[in-house]
């Protein structure tokens, strides 16, 4: 603490030499001036005294015959003196203490954890619809109305933690692993689910396990058509309907149709071939904008640029609205060239393969096919007439209405 205190004051290191320098020592022991680690040099004496005891030592130095001299300067009185001189540090000190307290009340960075079937661009589109993005005020974010609104808002959150480090939003979920989806078809059991068709066809395949089939095999239908009713009728005596018993139909159904497809693939392509030569541009930013410190235009007709960014951060969680980077550029000559009769049957073939299965992973069968290839010395073109099988059914709340109660009883009396 003594040592704290002799800081805080400030105090020097002097060399006292003359003719007493004993009697010296005894007289600022009179006039209650207090020196310490004292040492005898022989010749001389150096010892430490505080800033008000050297400058009450020169009455004292008269009397004895002695000299002093400084020889080291300790204390916050000595270290303010200097910064006071160096008034652009001092400045520059200050206006970096003021500008990170101000930039530590934002957000300057969200990070998502947890999230697995929920991409983070999903999530973070979300949040900017909240009014929830970076360069935000900390002051004006609420935590708990966030972590409801995103349970509440996706199904397939079971569980959010929300909360602030530094300048970082760190945003914790957890998925249901059986996603749990708003069932709207068991809301509307009561009033009955149609199986309806979502495109033109001919009806190929039937089988219903509930509800009143509505049409047969080799039947043609055109899109929203009803193809099993889930309203069952229950019928009088005389095969009048009593009433409807509302049920979810079911039933496998596959409907044919026909598509034609077309590939073209041109002869001659153009090729990048780089040159070598590169440009290195330095780049950063400051919240959304990009500033790069070439003023001169590229001097290539043909280039690449990719660039590198990284945020500044100065502790782990504290992010600052900086970035830097740099921003690379790659020359290159377009060649023009052509494809050989293999590579075109091979770019044709890639392409055909990929419709084929895209096709085949939305459950779309292929029941006939026809494929002819024209080819000249600009493109060649591949056509492919189809047809298709797939169970084109959706869902839909029946329209057919409960027949009142009075009716009922009316017809009962008859």
């Amino acid at each position: 603490m003594l040592h704290w205190i002799q800081y805080i004051r400030g105090y020097v290191v002097i060399k006292v030499w003359g003719y007493s320098v004993e009697r010296l020592l005894n007289l600022c022991g009179n006039h209650d001036i207090l020196v310490w680690d004292i040492e005898d040099h022989g010749d001389y004496h150096t010892m430490r005294i505080s800033i008000e005891g050297f400058f009450a030592l020169k009455p004292l130095l008269k009397k004895t015959g002695t000299r002093v001299a400084i020889l080291h300067r300790y204390g916050l009185p000595f270290f303010m003196s200097k910064m006071l001189a160096r008034k652009i540090f001092v400045a520059g000190l200050l206006c970096c203490i003021l500008f990170w307290s101000l930039t530590s009340r934002f957000i300057w960075d969200i990070r998502i954890e947890g999230n697995y079937a929920l991409t983070e661009d999903v999530l973070l589109d979300y949040l900017e619809e909240r009014g929830i993005h970076t360069a935000m005020k900390k002051s004006e974010l609420e935590i708990e109305p966030l972590e409801q609104a995103l349970r509440e808002d996706y199904d397939l959150i079971t569980w959010t933690s929300a909360r602030l480090k530094g300048t970082t939003l760190i945003i914790h979920i957890k998925e249901n692993d059986m996603p749990v989806y708003e069932n709207e078809a068991s809301k509307e059991k009561e009033q009955g689910m149609d199986l309806t068709a979502t495109r033109d066809g001919v009806v190929t395949y039937i089988i219903t396990r509930k509800g009143v089939p509505l049409v047969a095999k080799g039947q043609s239908v055109k899109a929203g058509d009803v193809l099993v009713s889930g309203a069952v009728p229950v019928y009088n005596e005389d095969t009048t309907v009593r009433k409807y018993q509302f049920v979810e139909a079911d039933a496998d159904i596959t409907l044919q149709y026909g598509k034609n497809i077309t590939i073209e693939e041109a002869v001659t392509y153009e090729e990048k071939l780089y040159t070598g030569e590169t440009m290195g541009i330095p780049v950063f930013g400051v919240g959304e904008r990009t500033i790069s410190l070439r003023f001169l235009g590229i001097p290539y007709d043909y280039y690449d640029i990719s660039e590198e960014k990284k945020q500044v951060q100065l502790l782990d969680h504290l992010y600052l609205p900086f970035y830097y980077g740099k921003r690379t550029v790659q020359e290159y000559e377009i060649a023009i060239k052509k494809h050989t009769d293999d590579e075109m049957k091979a770019l044709l073939q890639e392409r055909w393969s990929k419709i084929i299965t895209t096709l085949e992973e939305k459950g779309v069968q292929i029941a006939k096919k026809n494929v002819t290839i024209k080819k000249n010395d600009e493109k060649w073109v591949l056509t492919a007439s189809l047809q298709l099988e797939e169970a084109a059914v959706k869902q839909r709340p029946s329209r057919t209405t409960q027949i009142p109660q009075e009716e009922t009883a009316e017809h009962a009396q008859e």
